[in-house]
């Protein structure tokens, strides 16, 4: 009851589209402005919590030069960054209630914009799926929410 009362928030403030209700295995929030302060707003909501960027995966860069390999010229992001990083406190938890939690590892949020909406920068995660036994169910529940909490800071 408690979480169907947060996504009714959450989607009546405006701030997630869609994803949610696409089988509740991402969230995406959206929010105008421009990309590059965006992105630099969740990095900076990611190592202010003592965490490091390990990687940056340049999702739009990728596309754009592969698809021309490939014969399909359509453009599908104007920018889009995935930013890959972990948190020693949370995962260890997460792993230490179930080793086979560690797909979960490393949290990505990506940043992107498509050229539909040019002004509107989406950011969004990978839902964990709370499964396994309740200390399992609850590691996962803390790392959506540490992901969820990085995007809401970085959106203010």
């Amino acid at each position: 009851m408690l979480r169907n009362s947060w996504v009714a928030l959450m989607l009546f403030a405006g701030l997630v589209h869609g994803a949610l209700a696409a089988g509740d295995h991402m969230v995406v929030f959206s929010k105008a402005g421009s990309f590059d302060d965006v992105r630099d707003a969740v990095d900076m909501a990611i190592t202010d919590r003592g965490m490091v960027v390990n990687n940056v995966a340049h999702v739009a860069e990728m596309l754009e030069r592969t698809g021309k390999d490939l014969g399909d010229t359509k453009q599908i992001f104007l920018k889009a960054e995935a930013l890959e990083f972990c948190s020693a406190v949370v995962s260890r938890k997460m792993m230490a209630a179930d080793p086979d939690n560690i797909v979960f590892c490393p949290y990505v949020i990506s940043v992107y914009v498509v050229p539909e909406k040019p002004n509107e920068v989406s950011v969004a995660y990978r839902k964990p799926q709370a499964a396994g036994s309740p200390d399992s169910q609850k590691a996962l529940k803390a790392v959506d929410e540490l992901l969820s909490d990085i995007i809401k800071e970085a959106l203010k």
